[in-house]
């Protein structure tokens, strides 16, 4: 499929693909963490911070692209309910892959723990400390992934039927490979 004619441009496909790396990593590590004590928790609450850290820099850079580079159409034929449903879960999807790092980073201020970014350097609290709004925000940041998780969850099934069911080439427009 030649690019920009029925696919997502390049860089596009490499947002979407590092996104869902970091997601992925970031889900996992969170999950690992809490069933851990010790200087290995302490060790993946650095990675997962910093995971949502690259989460949240690639969606700025995602809609960026966005801005200036209009995703493909839809295929025709596609019923107006599917086409709209796909409108909602893709800006919802946005907005949580903003949400959710920012109420991590939100709770971890209030918390007063440093966040390293892969070593490389701290990002600054984001609001003042206090130890019973962090307990709050990290419980949002929770819920929060929840909702992503569950949107994820449809996003690739809806991809999946249109690749298997509808074979209409929605999931190769993504896609990095051939298929």
């Amino acid at each position: 499929m030649p690019e920009n004619t029925t696919g997502y441009t390049r860089p596009a496909k490499v947002f979407h693909w590092l996104t869902v790396l970091g997601v992925i990593c970031a889900i996992s590590l969170g999950l690992l963490m809490m069933n851990l004590e010790g200087p290995l928790q302490s060790r993946l609450f650095d990675l997962h911070r910093s995971f949502g850290a690259l989460v949240l820099g690639l969606t700025a850079l995602r809609l960026g692209w966005r801005v200036f580079h209009k995703p493909p159409p839809l295929p025709a034929g596609l019923p107006a309910w599917q086409h709209q449903v796909s409108q909602l879960v893709h800006w919802a999807l946005y907005g949580l892959l903003f949400i959710t790092p920012l109420l991590g980073w939100a709770g971890t201020s209030a918390y007063r723990a440093p966040i390293s970014v892969f070593g490389l350097f701290f990002l600054p609290p984001i609001v003042d400390e206090n130890r019973a709004l962090s307990e709050k925000l990290l419980g949002l940041h929770g819920l929060a992934m929840l909702a992503l998780s569950a949107l994820i969850t449809m996003h690739v099934g809806a991809a999946l039927f249109h690749h298997f069911v509808r074979k209409d080439g929605v999931l190769a427009r993504m896609w990095p490979w051939r298929i």
